[in-house]
């Protein structure tokens, strides 16, 4: 069984940083995509960055470009999420997910297998 656990939210002050770490198990293959999403109260879910483990490919969205970098430990099979100069409008919980069959997709329903949560809360 694949499971995903997330942690490193927590509550941070504009500017300020905070590193999500996403560690997984049960995969079978070392070949999947592991994304990070995040959804605000009545927002939808935003796709946030992604990472192929079998080439290290990464893609990020255009809000968070220059400011947060996704990487992988293949070793502990946990990816990070280095959120920099966080903004209030980052605010939201960020889940992380993985997939075996999509190359980071941008697509939250391309993703089997989901994280519980993490909030991330920016003050101003």
């Amino acid at each position: 069984e694949v499971q995903l656990v997330e942690s490193g939210g927590g509550l941070v002050q504009a500017g300020g940083s905070l590193r999500l770490s996403c560690a997984a198990s049960g995969f079978t293959s070392d070949d999947y995509s592991t994304g990070w999403f995040r959804q605000a109260p009545g927002k939808e879910r935003e796709a946030v960055s992604c990472i192929s483990s079998s080439d290290g490919f990464t893609r990020y969205a255009d809000s968070v470009k220059g400011r947060f970098t996704i990487s992988s430990d293949n070793a502990k099979n946990v990816v990070y999420l280095q959120m920099n100069s966080l903004k209030p409008e980052d605010t939201a919980v960020y889940y992380c997910a993985a997939d075996e069959h999509y190359y980071c997709s941008e697509l939250g329903d391309d993703y089997d297998f989901w994280g519980q949560g993490t909030q991330v809360t920016v003050s101003s």
